[in-house]
């Protein structure tokens, strides 16, 4: 058995731009592990308070979905003028993010407990609520549901997506990596070392932090 923080973490809009689309609104169908570390930093006052080997485990949960439109400003040269354009956007509706963090417990109960900047989750208008729960993972295998999993785990189903991981203070270097994600659950069975009482199974991801990204 193994003790974890658990946090839901719900909003009631969000969207997830996929930057593999040149000049296109594309959303993503969850969150990257970049954003969710990004929360984490903003919860914790910044990159330099966060643990270099900062893991968790997420899953992800949507509502619902749709799409609006959005004011685009495009990026121009200095002193050149651009034109301001009106883009579809996608958005997810009343989402539920679950993460699992099994280390440096007690700095994350304190950073979420009283979190130095506004957590958002996305994009900067989108604010975010978190509630913790102390629980006990147990060892075994257990179910994927709606578990964003590594791509390379054996048996792992749903959407593949190649997503952000970690991303450089001056976004010079981007860690992209594969994932797994089932929008609507999977019910295939996972031996990630560890699950909840429930039988989720919880994946740990790489780490996030831009640390990972310093040239060796």
């Amino acid at each position: 058995m193994l003790q974890a923080l658990q946090l839901t973490i719900t909003a009631p809009i969000v969207s997830f731009r996929n930057p593999l689309y040149d000049g296109l609104q594309i959303g993503l169908p969850c969150p990257p592990p970049s954003t969710v570390g990004g929360l984490l930093a903003a919860a914790a006052g910044g990159w330099d308070h966060v643990p270099p080997t900062t893991r968790f485990a997420m899953a992800f949960h949507a509502a619902g979905r749709g799409t609006d439109l959005e004011t685009y400003h495009p990026l121009a040269a200095p002193g050149t003028e651009t034109n301001t354009t009106i883009k579809d956007r996608d958005f997810l509706a009343r989402i539920t993010l679950t993460l699992w963090l099994t280390d440096d417990l007690d700095l994350w109960t304190r950073a979420l407990r009283r979190p130095v900047w506004p957590l958002r989750l996305g994009r900067s208008q989108d604010l975010a609520v978190v509630r913790t729960d102390d629980v006990d993972l147990t060892i075994g295998p257990g179910v994927q549901a709606r578990a964003i999993v590594p791509d390379n785990l054996p048996g792992a189903t749903g959407t593949p997506l190649r997503l952000t991981t970690a991303i450089a203070h001056d976004r010079a270097r981007t860690r992209w990596d594969g994932y797994r994600y089932a929008p609507d659950g999977a019910t295939n069975s996972l031996d990630t070392g560890l699950r909840t009482k429930d039988g989720q199974a919880v994946a740990l991801l790489p780490p996030v932090h831009p640390a990972q990204l310093i040239p060796a």
